[in-house]
């Protein structure tokens, strides 16, 4: 870790140089139109680059570089323990410029300097090395035959890969897409969000620099309703990956059918419960871990505990310690080591929060903790971590995504009921129990519609564990060798001998 202070992040921020460019064909270019826009830091609301605008001409132009680099093999065919060895070299390149990279994170989205740097760039290199290692170690099959007949079954890329990623994490969200992606011998054009565009900007470039070829990974800055619609109506567009809200999810699957049917692979939002059972073993542990699930990232986490769903006779007991433990998380300058709350990412995103927070209050929850804007001097976007008691599931913070520090809390009396709670909803992303019976973590566990349950914790896994929801929460899995079933096709081979 670094031992840069505050004053000296604030002085790299003043040096920092930012690319804002599309990157085409192994370089940076301007977009066809020559249109571009601000790229605004949710810190302090200074302007940090033009950032280019792209659109349908640049996504012609990013497919068709991204298709002449598959169809000639330089990548597509080349060994899989040589493209091992580019994504080992590229991963080590985003950890050798770790501070440039969570810089950039931090300015562009508002997280706090030290989540960036102790997670998100570490994150991200992880997601490419663990892709990479185990891309020559996985075999194809095959099948049982007659001796006279020999059956292949084979895994071959899909082609070129769109891949669309949301602005919370920014860079370890594109990675999660570009491991596995790149490492199958996929051509990928990636949009970053136009609210956090910088680190898959500045990427590419070291993606060059590791030896991965011009064409196989290009970057097109711009908004979803022109760069992104035209790339997921792109007749030339294998497969398209995406990660955001469930509302753009469904449009995708829209443009996919209205285009070449491309495969579409969706990870969107969730409202995921955090149950507390009286027989919790460590409920100050559960309490710190309420905390920072929906404090964590500003709450702008598709995984945030935003519904915490506590045992009726331990309520009066543990709440206090919830809040308590929200005391903690502070919005504060994001550039300050000691800050673990930053900034919203945008004004809209602030907006809905503050109108989120109203609608609570107007529905009769309680605020037992924060629940106001702060910071309003510094020209950033900050809220309070904020806890509501009193909500029912039917209300509209306990059913909606919100997306911000704000925390639902709801009783039950029985497992069934709490279960039932849990999954009345639209989304199926992950949840957690805390209990001290095996039993009862078991049979909830199995019980609860969520693509990951943690027990006795909030948020476990590594980059072995497959990550991806039920229902309206999305299709696929990112992570694991399952996230290698998006990126290939697979091929029967019925041999005559």
């Amino acid at each position: 870790m670094t031992t840069l202070t505050f004053a000296d992040w604030q002085q790299r921020a003043r040096d920092l140089r930012i690319e804002g460019r599309a990157f085409i064909q192994g370089e940076y270019t301007a977009p066809s139109a020559g249109a571009s826009f601000d790229c605004i830091s949710p810190v302090d609301g200074r302007v940090l680059a033009q950032v280019a605008s792209c659109d349908e001409a640049d996504a012609d132009r990013a497919v068709i570089s991204a298709r002449m680099a598959f169809e000639s093999g330089v990548w597509s065919r080349l060994a899989p323990a040589k493209r091992k060895a580019t994504m080992i070299r590229f991963a080590n390149l985003i950890q050798a410029n770790a501070e440039e990279l969570a810089l950039l994170e931090t300015l562009d989205m508002g997280k706090p300097i030290s989540d960036s740097l102790g997670i998100d760039i570490p994150g991200s290199a992880n997601a490419l090395r663990w892709a990479g290692e185990a891309i020559d170690k996985v075999y194809d099959e095959v099948a049982p035959t007659p001796h006279d007949q020999l059956g292949l079954v084979t895994r071959e890329p899909v082609g070129v890969v769109a891949a669309i990623v949301p602005w919370n994490f920014p860079l370890m969200m594109a990675c999660w897409k570009l491991g596995p992606a790149l490492a199958t011998g996929n051509s990928v054009v990636l949009k970053p969000s136009e609210k956090s565009p910088l680190t898959a900007i500045r990427v590419a470039q070291l993606a060059i620099e590791a030896g991965i070829p011009p064409g196989v990974l290009n970057v097109l800055p711009g908004y979803g309703h022109t760069v992104g619609k035209a790339l997921a109506l792109h007749m030339d567009v294998d497969t398209l990956v995406f990660t955001g809200s469930t509302r753009v999810a469904k449009q995708l699957m829209i443009y996919a059918g209205e285009s070449n049917m491309k495969r579409v692979w969706l990870e969107a939002g969730g409202k995921s419960p955090n149950i507390v059972f009286a027989d919790a073993p460590d409920l100050e542990a559960a309490a710190r871990s309420a905390a920072s699930a929906i404090a964590f990232n500003q709450g702008e986490v598709c995984t945030a505990g935003s519904r915490l769903l506590v045992e009726s006779a331990i309520k009066e007991r543990f709440l206090p310690m919830v809040v308590e433990a929200l005391k903690s998380w502070k919005p504060g300058n994001p550039l300050d080591p000691a800050t673990n709350v930053g900034a919203l990412v945008d004004t809209q995103q602030l907006d809905t929060v503050l109108g989120y927070i109203e609608a609570g209050r107007n529905d009769g929850a309680q605020v037992l903790i924060g629940g106001q804007r702060t910071m309003q001097d510094t020209g950033g976007l900050y809220v309070e971590p904020t806890i509501f008691d009193g909500v029912s599931n039917a209300m509209k913070i306990a059913r909606e995504e919100i997306f911000g520090p704000v925390l639902s809390v709801i009783t039950f009396d029985t497992a069934a009921e709490a279960v039932a709670i849990a999954n009345d909803t639209p989304y199926g992303l992950a949840a957690a129990v805390w209990t001290a019976d095996i039993s009862k973590a078991h049979l909830t566990a199995k019980a609860l519609r969520a693509g990951s349950v943690w027990v006795n914790q909030y948020d476990g896994g590594d980059m072995t564990a497959p990550f991806g929801g039920f229902k309206q929460s999305g299709n696929g899995r990112d992570k694991s060798l399952h996230a290698l079933d998006k990126y290939t096709e697979l091929k029967a081979t019925w041999i005559k001998l």
